[in-house]
C-alpha cells in the first residue's frame, strides 16, 4: 500500500516538530518537562515521555524529586484545563463529531455514572488509557471547573509524586524495575490504585456533605 507524497512529507514534519520539541524540554530540565506535558495533555501526544524523562531526573537528581513532579503536574493540569475548555465551549455535538460516537458513548456513560472518579482515575493510570477523553466528556458535559481542577491535580500528583518516589528509591534501574514491580505485584498495584480512588471518594462525599450543611444552616438563619 503506497500513501501519496504530500502525506509522508506532513509526517516527516510532524515527527521533525515533535523531536525538536522533546528535544528543547530534555534541554530545558524540569521546565521543559512541565512544557511536555502541557502539550501531552492538550492537543498532542507523547505517550509516557513524560513519565520516563521525569524518572530518569527524579534518579539521577533523588534531592529534587519534589521540583521534577510537580513541575509536570501542573503543566498537565494547564494542557487538560485547556482541552477542558475547548470542549465546554464547543457543547456535547462538537466533541461528538471530532472525537466519534462510539469513544464518546463510552466517555460520557463512565463519567455521568462515576463523576469525577471518572477524571481523577484515569489522570492516574498511563496509557492506553485514554484520559484525553474523559476530559473532553468532563467539558462537554459541564462539569464544574473547580471539580475538574482538583480531579486531575488529585490524580497527576498521585502518578507522578509516586513515579518520582520509585525513581529516587530504585535509582537508575528505576524504569525496569517498575515495570518488574507491576508485573509481579499486580495486587499491590491495584490496592494502590484502589486506595487513591478511596481518598478521591471520600473526600467527594466529605464536599457534598458539607455544602448540604453549610445549606442547611443557611436556610435555617
Amino acid at each position: 500500500m503506497r500513501f501519496p507524497a504530500s502525506c509522508l512529507v506532513y509526517t516527516l514534519r510532524v515527527r521533525r516538530f515533535l523531536d525538536w520539541v522533546m528535544g528543547v524540554a530534555e534541554a530545558l530540565g524540569g521546565p521543559g518537562l512541565a512544557l511536555l506535558a502541557f502539550l501531552d495533555s492538550s492537543f498532542l501526544s507523547f505517550p509516557q515521555v513524560v513519565d520516563v524523562l521525569m524518572m530518569g531526573l527524579a534518579a539521577k537528581y533523588p534531592e529534587r524529586l519534589v521540583w521534577y513532579a510537580a513541575l509536570p503536574m501542573i503543566g498537565s493540569v494547564a494542557g487538560s484545563y485547556l482541552l477542558y475548555f475547548v470542549a465546554r465551549r464547543g457543547g456535547e455535538a462538537f466533541v461528538r463529531r471530532r472525537v466519534g460516537e462510539r469513544h464518546m458513548n463510552r466517555a460520557f456513560g463512565v463519567f455521568r455514572r462515576y463523576g469525577l472518579l471518572a477524571v481523577a482515575v484515569p489522570a492516574i493510570l498511563p496509557p492506553p488509557v485514554p484520559f484525553k477523553l474523559f476530559v473532553l466528556a468532563a467539558g462537554a458535559s459541564g462539569m464544574r471547573t473547580r471539580d475538574f481542577l482538583i480531579a486531575t491535580a488529585i490524580g497527576r500528583s498521585v502518578r507522578y509524586f509516586g513515579e518520582a518516589l520509585l525513581a529516587a528509591w530504585f535509582g537508575a534501574t528505576a524504569l525496569a524495575r517498575l515495570e518488574l514491580f507491576v508485573e509481579e505485584n499486580k495486587a499491590l498495584s491495584g490496592a494502590i490504585v484502589v486506595l487513591a480512588v478511596g481518598g478521591i471518594a471520600l473526600w467527594i462525599w466529605w464536599s457534598g456533605r458539607r455544602t448540604r450543611f453549610d445549606s442547611d444552616a443557611g436556610s435555617s438563619l
